[in-house]
């Protein structure tokens, strides 16, 4: 009879403990979520946004080619950028990205798709950025549909079951998804809006680029239309989805399917297998995340050259770098840069900034 006494007494000593317990989960919980918040507060949104809607809506075009034929959907080997947020005001980078794209592919048409512009007849809202890129007669801005672009895909599913749900990484988890069905569907070449394009890139076909030794990006993607990669890289994101894993969906995504593709362990193990080919970090990482404020540091352009010898395109790293300021008429590598390959973009900045 006097162990029931005992055992009560030692339930009774255990609740205080596990109401410390339960209180601290909730608590641990409570500080991720609002950590989270604070995150994409302050990193995830371009700092310069507000800068923007201070700016004149027009601006005089340079004299460019002739116009190449618009057309009103996507077709198979254009250029890509896609912005899958409801903003649709290009800040200055952005604007860079896609003059350089232009500039560099006279021939091409350079398709930005944005979730934010208006469908149907509706016309373009009234911002510098549009305004600057309705300059080049190879650009159109194309209103992003993502169930239609993840229709008859194996995204299709995903995306529909994903709208009732909140992610702390949801939309660059929607940039992944977005930037390979659009590949599979019209191949072509994606970039991000980060990017400075610096020679023409339709040598480049079925290919990728190498981030680091262990990791492949998908920042850069050049593909065929409804290429067997591209398809299985679509099938691992839903059957090894996580969106609370940064990268998980992207960088890791595409070095998982690579290496599944060529059978290695190792990214070191093949540069090349099966049709597709990674393209050593200098093509378009020739500076690494970790070194991201090497872009906004005084440079000779003799170094220019020398840094950037084997490089197609620059990533300048925006999730990190976004917001901080240089002199557009200084030697900062980036000042180098738009100066060169997207100069209209670069005329704005020294009269606005």
């Amino acid at each position: 009879m006097s162990k029931h006494p005992n055992l009560l007494l030692c339930l009774l000593r255990a609740v205080p403990r596990q109401r410390v317990c339960t209180l601290f989960i909730i608590f641990f919980k409570f500080m991720f979520f609002i950590s989270v918040m604070i995150y994409w507060h302050v990193v995830g949104e371009p700092k310069d946004q507000g800068q923007l809607y201070n700016l004149p809506t027009d601006i005089p075009c340079p004299t460019l080619a002739p116009p190449i034929q618009p057309s009103s959907t996507p077709t198979p080997g254009n250029i890509f950028f896609l912005e899958t947020s409801d903003r649709t005001n290009p800040n200055f980078l952005f604007m860079c990205s896609v003059e350089s794209a232009a500039r560099t592919h006279p021939e091409s048409h350079v398709v930005v798709l944005m979730k934010g512009l208006p469908r149907g007849n509706a016309s373009l809202p009234r911002n510098l950025g549009i305004s600057l890129l309705g300059c080049f007669p190879n650009v159109q801005m194309l209103p992003l549909d993502l169930e239609e672009l993840f229709r008859d895909t194996p995204l299709a599913a995903w995306y529909v079951a994903a709208q009732g749900r909140w992610e702390p990484y949801w939309l660059p988890v929607l940039s992944d998804a977005s930037r390979i069905a659009l590949m599979w569907k019209f191949g072509g070449i994606y970039l991000d809006t980060d990017f400075i394009v610096l020679r023409n890139l339709r040598n480049l076909t079925n290919a990728l680029g190498i981030q680091s030794r262990y990791v492949l990006n998908g920042a850069f993607l050049a593909f065929e239309r409804q290429h067997t990669f591209m398809e299985l890289c679509m099938r691992d994101f839903v059957a090894h989805y996580n969106g609370w894993i940064w990268g998980h969906q992207g960088p890791q995504l595409f070095t998982r399917v690579f290496k599944k593709w060529c059978a290695i362990h190792s990214l070191q193990e093949s540069r090349a297998c099966r049709g597709v080919t990674t393209l050593p970090t200098e093509a378009f990482y020739p500076i690494p995340w970790q070194n991201w404020k090497k872009y906004f540091e005084d440079i000779s352009p003799k170094e220019v050259v020398q840094l950037l010898n084997a490089t197609y395109a620059v990533h300048v790293w925006n999730k990190k770098s976004q917001g901080t300021r240089f002199k557009a008429t200084s030697r900062a590598l980036l000042a180098q840069l738009h100066a060169h390959y997207c100069p209209t973009t670069h005329e704005v900045m020294k009269m606005y900034l």
